[in-house]
């Protein structure tokens, strides 16, 4: 069963939640929000932290409904739809505060909010890419809500203008409106000039963040402010945020994703707890690609750190 949990991010938006209540259902999640749950020990079987999930940019919730089946075996689950994302709202870009509306500070007051207002500190904090850095970010700044942390093929180092100017260029490319879901689906798996081989996982991401309007088929977000919430940290590193981050945390990448390897053990060697994992014959999409190789990288690291408690 999947059930949405309403929670109040910062400067008053809505936010989406989702908790994967044993297991996760192969199906939409039930739209119907419901009161935020009284935190209760016995939701965790084994006494396990909690795990917030963290979708990255363009993402949604839904997409960790895989992870979320293997991780609510011995845990409560919940996974955020962020800001701008999903069934979240989304805040203007233009007018007062929408400069700061896609922020980075407005994403980590987002998910500390999810954590405090549903009861999940000390928490288990699972983030791909953008979501990750969200994660991390947090992590640094409340050590006290956080109990691990798992970085899911994200850079901690600067990507610059040359990149964010790709992904215009990129957003400009899309054949909107695509006539089916499939279409989308063979577009962004195959078909996309970003493709260099097809790439079935990153096809079926990005057919989940589709839904159907009057014309066809379009994504859940606007494209538009998916380049204003990725400039607020294109332009930075994140090192200094990393080695803040105290709590024990694992680096996954993809061998074909785009953290490479000697940045991921780089980051590594910068956090004070830090573990590696690299799954091979992936992309950035890693639980997309290979969600058996993802488990079985993520699930020694979260057993390693019960064993240890």
């Amino acid at each position: 069963m999947v059930r949405r949990l309403d929670v109040t991010g910062a400067d008053g938006v809505r936010l989406a939640a989702w908790e994967f209540c044993e297991a996760a259902a192969e199906r939409e999640p039930d739209p119907s929000p419901s009161p935020a749950p009284t935190p209760d020990p016995s939701q965790s079987p084994s006494g396990e932290p909690a795990a917030l999930l963290l979708h990255g940019l363009m993402g949604r919730a839904f997409h960790w409904a895989g992870t979320a089946r293997w991780l609510g075996a011995s845990r409560r689950v919940v996974a955020l739809d962020q800001r701008g994302h999903g069934q979240s709202e989304r805040p203007p870009t233009s007018g007062p505060g929408s400069s700061v509306a896609y922020g980075r500070e407005a994403f980590v007051a987002d998910a500390e909010a999810a954590v405090e207002q549903l009861g999940l500190a000390p928490v288990t904090l699972i983030g791909h890419s953008m979501g990750a850095l969200t994660a991390w970010q947090l992590a640094a700044r409340r050590p006290d809500l956080v109990a691990a942390l798992v970085i899911c093929d994200m850079r901690a180092s600067a990507l610059g203008e040359a990149s964010q100017q790709e992904w215009e260029e990129w957003f400009r490319h899309w054949p909107l409106p695509f006539p089916t879901q499939d279409a989308a689906r063979r577009w962004f798996g195959e078909d996309d000039p970003r493709v260099e081989r097809p790439d079935p996982g990153r096809g079926e991401f990005f057919a989940e963040v589709m839904h159907q309007a009057d014309d066809g088929w379009r994504p859940l977000f606007s494209r538009r402010q998916m380049l204003t919430a990725r400039e607020t940290w294109v332009h930075d590193a994140h090192w200094e945020e990393l080695a803040q981050v105290r709590c024990p945390t694992l680096v996954v990448r993809g061998l074909d994703g785009e953290l490479g390897r000697a940045e991921a053990q780089e980051m590594v060697r910068v956090l004070p707890a830090g573990q590696y994992a690299e799954i091979p014959d992936a992309g950035h999409y890693l639980h997309y690609d290979h969600p058996t190789a993802w488990r079985a990288a993520v699930e020694p690291f979260l057993e390693g750190i019960k064993a240890s408690a």
